[in-house]
């Protein structure tokens, strides 16, 4: 079936695609983060205020897991820009 499209609409298809899959690994980041720091920091029963401690420790949290994320990217990218100049 992709033999029917020329090379342009298949660039276009791919990068929709890539677009699509980012998005969905993006979502799934924040479904990840959400559920962690919740169950990290949230340990009294819902209301409608955290309880002392928790606003900050969901603010710590989330901060640590974008430090990190940043990180692990940047950590990935450099790997990938020295094996292309090695080719």
């Amino acid at each position: 079936m992709a033999d029917q499209f020329d090379e342009a609409t298949r660039k276009e298809l791919a990068n929709f695609v890539q677009a699509e899959q980012a998005q969905a690994h993006l979502t799934a980041q924040i479904h990840s983060l959400t559920s962690m720091c919740w169950d990290k920091c949230i340990t009294s029963n819902p209301s409608s205020r955290f309880a002392r401690g928790e606003e900050s420790c969901l603010a710590n949290c989330v901060e640590r897991f974008l430090d990190t994320s940043l990180y692990m990217v940047k950590q990935i990218q450099e790997q990938r820009d020295r094996a292309q100049l090695s080719r």
